[in-house]
């Protein structure tokens, strides 16, 4: 099954570039939704995850807050 994974974050936020950078590096597709121009998304994000601070990453519906590398590896089955 493929995993649907979306990242929400800004500019600026340095973490966003570290969870963008590691999926990068382990050949993960994932939609980045940059929160800080999208109002809806941050609404949406909002109420997904109970967070206004970013990154937060949807992967398949699991709701990962911050870059939180060790639950990310679990939900995406890597070692």
């Amino acid at each position: 099954m493929t995993k649907t994974i979306i990242v929400y974050g800004t500019q600026m936020c340095p973490w966003c570039h570290k969870m963008t950078d590691w999926l990068k590096e382990n050949g993960i597709d994932f939609e980045y939704i940059d929160v800080g121009t999208d109002r809806e998304k941050a609404i949406e994000m909002v109420e997904k995850s109970g967070q206004m601070g970013v990154p937060v990453a949807d992967v398949n519906g699991e709701i990962v807050v911050g870059f939180d590398m060790s639950k990310l590896k679990k939900l995406l089955n890597i070692k």
